[in-house]
Parts: C-alpha cells; sequence; structure tokens
C-alpha cells in the first residue's frame, strides 16, 4: 500500500497519514507538533478555528532548523473559517494564517465548512470561534456564495500562498456546483469518516471526480467525549466494539490502528492525534499489514450514519446535510 495519495490536478504527493492539531492545547502544541514531524510525520493539519497555528508554526520551524526535514519534505495543511468567506478578507486571511505558522505557502488550503458567517474583526476575537455575540451565544450570517470563496482561494494558487485547495464538510449537491464553475478544481475533500458514518456515497462522489478524500475523527466518538458531545456518551466507543477487538486481536494489532487501516486501505488520507508518544506511533505505522475484505465489510457494516460534529447542534442550527 503507497504511504501517499495523488493530488489532482498537480500530481504532486499528500502523505496518506497525518496528525492533527484539532483541540491540542496551544501551551503543548509547539512540543507537541515538533515531537509527531521527530516521529516520522510529514502531514501536519490545522486550521484556523484551532487557535493554535503560531505554536504548531513554532514547532514546524524548530524541526526545519534542527535538520529532520526540510520545509518541502512537509505537507501543512490549514482551513479558512466562516468568518472569513467574503472575497475582501479571504486573501486577507490567508496572509495572516501564513504568517502565524511562519510559512510562505500551504500545501493544502481548505474552506472549513460551507457556511458563511458574519466577519469578526480578527483584533476583537481571534478565533471567532462559533459564535459571534458570545455573551448572547447567537450566530449572524452573511449571504456569501461558495463560488465568490472559492474564487478568491483560486487567487490563493495563482499567488503561491497555497499549493493546492479543497473543501471540508461538504455534502455531495454543493460539490458537484461548485465543480460547474471552479476552475481549479478542488484536490482534496476532508469530512468526518469512521465505521459509524461511512458515507460511501460521498466518497464514490469524490473518487469519481478525481478528488482525494481525508477522514478525520476517525475513532468516532472518542474525539468528542472531552468536549461533553452527548451524542458521544450515548453510544459505545469503537475501540470496545467486539469486531474491532477482534480483527486487531486477529492481526496482532491495536483497535486504533485497525480504526486507520479501515480507511488508508481503501486510500483513505486520516489524520489522528496523540498525546501519547506510543499510540502516536502505532497511529503513524498502521499500514504494515492488510485487512480481509471480509473485515473491512464487517467493520463498514457497523454503520448508524451517525454525525458527530453537524453544524444542526451549533446554536444557529445550521442543517447542511439536510
Amino acid at each position: 500500500m503507497a504511504e501517499t495519495i495523488t493530488l489532482n490536478p498537480t500530481g504532486n504527493y499528500m502523505p496518506i497519514v497525518g496528525f492533527g492539531i484539532w483541540k491540542v492545547p496551544k501551551e503543548a502544541c509547539a512540543d507537541t507538533v515538533y515531537n509527531a514531524i521527530k516521529a516520522g510525520y510529514r502531514l501536519i493539519d490545522g486550521a484556523q478555528d484551532y487557535g493554535n497555528e503560531k505554536e504548531a508554526g513554532v514547532g514546524v520551524r524548530r524541526a526545519i532548523a534542527e535538520g529532520i526535514v526540510t520545509r518541502e519534505e512537509l505537507f501543512i495543511t490549514s482551513k479558512l473559517w466562516n468568518t472569513f468567506h467574503a472575497k475582501e478578507h479571504v486573501l486577507e486571511m490567508t496572509k495572516s494564517s501564513l504568517q502565524d505558522w511562519g510559512l510562505d505557502y500551504f500545501d493544502l488550503w481548505l474552506i472549513h465548512f460551507p457556511i458563511s458567517q458574519k466577519w469578526v474583526d480578527p483584533k476583537v476575537r481571534y478565533p471567532p470561534a462559533l459564535l459571534y455575540d458570545i455573551d448572547k451565544g447567537t450566530m449572524e450570517f452573511e449571504n456569501v456564495p461558495i463560488s465568490e470563496t472559492w474564487i478568491e482561494m483560486e487567487k490563493a494558487v495563482d499567488l503561491g500562498y497555497a499549493r493546492h485547495i479543497g473543501v471540508s464538510n461538504f455534502a455531495g449537491a454543493l460539490l458537484i456546483d461548485l465543480l460547474r464553475y471552479a476552475k481549479i478544481q478542488p484536490s482534496v475533500l476532508q469530512i468526518e469518516h469512521h465505521p459509524y458514518l461511512t458515507q460511501p456515497d460521498m466518497i464514490a462522489l469524490a473518487t469519481q471526480r478525481g478528488i482525494a478524500v481525508t477522514a478525520y475523527s476517525s475513532f468516532g466518538p472518542q474525539s468528542f467525549l472531552e468536549l461533553g458531545h452527548q451524542g458521544a456518551h450515548s453510544i459505545a466507543p469503537l475501540f470496545q466494539i467486539d469486531t474491532i477487538k477482534t480483527i486487531a486481536s486477529a492481526h496482532k494489532k491495536s483497535p486504533a490502528q485497525v480504526l486507520l487501516r479501515w480507511a488508508t486501505q481503501r486510500g483513505i488520507a486520516v489524520i489522528p492525534k496523540s498525546n501519547n508518544h506510543d499510540r502516536l506511533l502505532q497511529n503513524l505505522n498502521h499500514t504494515n499489514f492488510t485487512l480481509l475484505e471480509s473485515e473491512v465489510d464487517q467493520i463498514s457494516a457497523l454503520n448508524i450514519n451517525f454525525r458527530f460534529n453537524d453544524p444542526a447542534d451549533w446554536p444557529g442550527k445550521i442543517y447542511i446535510f439536510a
């Protein structure tokens, strides 16, 4: 199994296993990213909304300064937040994120959600998070079409700020519509993907259109327990499911490695995180075995279309997956 994915339209390669920095605390992020790179990770997945880009950049630059990697050997992903979709803000905030990372370009620059919220001046609050008025607990939106945002994303490529652009949390019809007018094809679609939410049609669409898929929250409810997500506490952890444990035992692997291999064996990139060094290495080194087709099918059969990261649960209740 190749450990990279070829991206359209450039033909460049993206590592199939990356390290995600969602929920990595600011105070630990520089060391965490540095140690991930030192352990062998070459893809680091971040976002404006995570609030730790400056610290991640410190870790990246430290690894480069020490000669562990060159910039060209790394694949850095970040994401444009919802409040910056208007044409006058996209490039401005692209450059702002690059400055936070201390980089000249992103390897991949994604639209985080197909949701346009009202502009929040970074001088007032950054990252803006979900709430526009944090005291009132309300959200405000702007009528900015994805086409307007995408034109500016394409300019980011033309100006050398990004090598590839893509989208995250898009449903099928919206992705098809984007492809009708895109001059630069989205290289990557990033989606929530785990055995409780397999999204086979979405993956089939992306594959049909030559768009690589990156899965986030590969461990299902595990990522959301600490957030107090009600659904995450109401469903069995994937690590404890008999199907997963039995397959893991048969291959002498951890349940986490089986869950990741279920994705990467089908050509889907993964971006797990771990603050534990041993698990961090296990997550990275999980592509050295092959699941039986019957085992892949057994894992896929766990699907119940259970989505944890759903804007319908946000204060504004945005039903983008309706």
